[in-house]
């Protein structure tokens, strides 16, 4: 989830779920604070790279900002979602259209993301999305804490959104990540990795 400068004025915006069971529904989110959601060309093609991954998955969606990746994993079968969002106007939008949807697989946490994964999950997860506000650089602060406190599970997809000047390098950050998909939309790239933490690295 990018942020933008906050605007003067709160302006009702909506963001269109693009795929699944809730397709073609709108949903209303504040953009007070500057959140945008990920636009719906780069959903489309990151849930065309999970196609075969999405349905039963348990998700987790840090920075997750409008929802628009908790709700879509959601509409195309994900068993669960963990949503993790600071802004109290955002997760009030995201509780909003969760019970519009009747979302019941979505849990949302008003927490930053980055205390709230300090800790044992009670189970890993099989796919996890990180959008931060491109101006903090927490891309390798949360991968880390991923990693060390046993957040992903073997096999686990990660997609991740940076700044095209600020690209990430995978085997830097750690040998078990592997990328698998990289595009770019303007300003933006879009990656999908995998965590392999497997004894024979394969």
């Amino acid at each position: 989830m990018r942020r933008q400068a906050k605007t003067r004025h709160a302006k009702p915006s909506t963001l269109r779920i693009i795929g699944g069971q809730w397709r073609g529904r709108k949903l209303s989110f504040s953009d007070t604070d500057g959140l945008r959601p990920t636009g719906d060309r780069i959903r489309e093609t990151l849930f065309n790279w999970l196609a075969g991954d999405i349905v039963g998955a348990r998700c987790l969606d840090l920075f997750a900002g409008s929802g628009a990746l908790s709700f879509e994993a959601l509409s195309r079968g994900a068993a669960t979602v963990i949503a993790i969002e600071s802004n109290a106007k955002a997760c009030r939008a995201i509780e909003a259209a969760a019970e519009q949807l009747k979302a019941t697989s979505l849990a949302l946490q008003q927490a930053d993301a980055t205390q709230w994964i300090n800790s044992t999950p009670a189970e890993p997860m099989d796919i996890v999305f990180i959008d931060p506000p491109f101006s903090a650089n927490l891309w390798h602060q949360i991968l880390a804490q991923l990693i060390a406190l046993g957040w992903l599970a073997q096999g686990a997809l990660i997609y991740l959104e940076t700044p095209i000047e600020h690209p990430l390098n995978a085997a830097e950050i750690d040998p078990q990540l592997i990328p698998l998909r990289s595009k770019r939309a303007g300003q933006v790239n879009y990656q999908l990795w995998q965590y392999d933490c497997s004894p024979s690295g394969s």
